[in-house]
């Protein structure tokens, strides 16, 4: 077996009277993300992660800000996007790790629905999907309410 990891990173802005979509998922909160993109971070590290890990740039190379095709895009279609990217290089993915950093709303309870939307658009168990969610103790300008940001690792193997 052929094995690679790669990880992932993103950041953005939250913002009153934005939407704030995070794994897929809509949360209702007073806040939401700012992006070129519906601004998900966890699927935006989740691409860079794997686009990474199959040496095939990022995902702003993909699917860059500064075109109009991808202007309030569902981060959903970004990320079948990116599985076929990866599955044209006869990759599959074997398991995904990711951290969400924000300060409030507490996002815990919506773990196992973003773990459900993935897996749908992945093509993959959801028990291969961990996402975890932590605060920065109020340090920062993700402590401050200001931002969000995610963090990735997955790991792809070669299709035999």
């Amino acid at each position: 077996m052929h094995y690679r990891i790669g990880f992932g990173y993103d950041v953005h802005q939250l913002r009153e009277n934005e939407k704030l979509i995070i794994g897929g998922i809509q949360i209702m909160y007073k806040k939401g993300t700012v992006g070129h993109s519906d601004g998900d971070v966890l699927i935006h590290a989740i691409c860079d992660a794997i686009l990474g890990a199959a040496n095939l740039r990022d995902i702003g190379f993909h699917f860059p800000d500064t075109s109009n095709d991808y202007k309030g895009i569902d981060s959903k279609i970004l990320l079948k996007k990116t599985i076929e990217l990866l599955n044209n290089k006869a990759y599959s993915i074997s398991n995904i790790d990711s951290t969400i950093c924000l300060q409030k709303p507490k996002i815990s309870k919506f773990i196992p629905e973003m773990q459900k939307v993935l897996a749908s658009v992945i093509g993959i168990d959801k028990d291969y999907i961990s996402i975890k969610a932590t605060t920065t103790e109020k340090m920062g300008f993700i402590g401050k309410g200001d931002g969000i940001s995610a963090h990735a690792v997955v790991l792809i193997e070669k299709n035999k």
